[in-house]
């Protein structure tokens, strides 16, 4: 990541670039209307280059019913302009939200990715989706993309808080 790249909260004025930039990324990421994105403003990073917002990212806590100590937080719209990859920003974001969420004692953080070569270095492992049944049932369940969550081409991945 470069010295002039800064990975900050997010702000309201931020959201309508972080609509954008989940617009543009809509092959990989599921939609997230204004109200939402809005909403969950503060769970939102972004990646700042020169005053461009050049990376995003987000989470969410999924509760264990019955144990909510055994929550996970999930990590998403992940995303970094295509001429900005491969400078840490990913990990910068990635790495931000796990510091973020350390304080929540999470069980795990899991990803739904199409890129777990990217999560891997990271230190996420593939997983059955039966093991994150509910991420499953409160996202995937209404997600446009795709009518089934177990014919959804997404890689479920977790890693081990720390």
């Amino acid at each position: 990541m470069n010295s002039e790249t800064i990975i900050r909260g997010a702000t309201l004025d931020d959201a309508e670039k972080i609509f954008a930039m989940i617009d543009l990324n809509d092959d990989l990421l599921v939609p997230r209307s204004m109200g939402n994105i809005v909403s969950n403003i503060d769970r939102f990073i972004v990646a700042q280059s020169d005053g461009e917002m050049v990376g995003i990212a987000t989470f969410q806590i999924h509760p264990e019913i019955g144990a909510p100590e055994n929550a996970t937080v999930e990590i998403q719209s992940l995303a970094v302009k295509s001429a900005f990859r491969t400078r840490g920003i990913g990990r910068a974001l990635v790495e931000t939200i796990a510091s973020k969420v350390k304080c929540f004692k999470p069980r795990e953080i899991v990803v739904l990715t199409f890129t777990p070569e990217f999560f891997e270095k990271l230190g996420f492992h593939e997983v059955p989706k039966t093991k994150i049944m509910h991420k499953l049932y409160t996202g995937c369940m209404n997600c446009t993309k795709h009518t089934d969550p177990y014919t959804c081409p997404e890689i479920a991945m977790t890693r081990a808080t720390f």
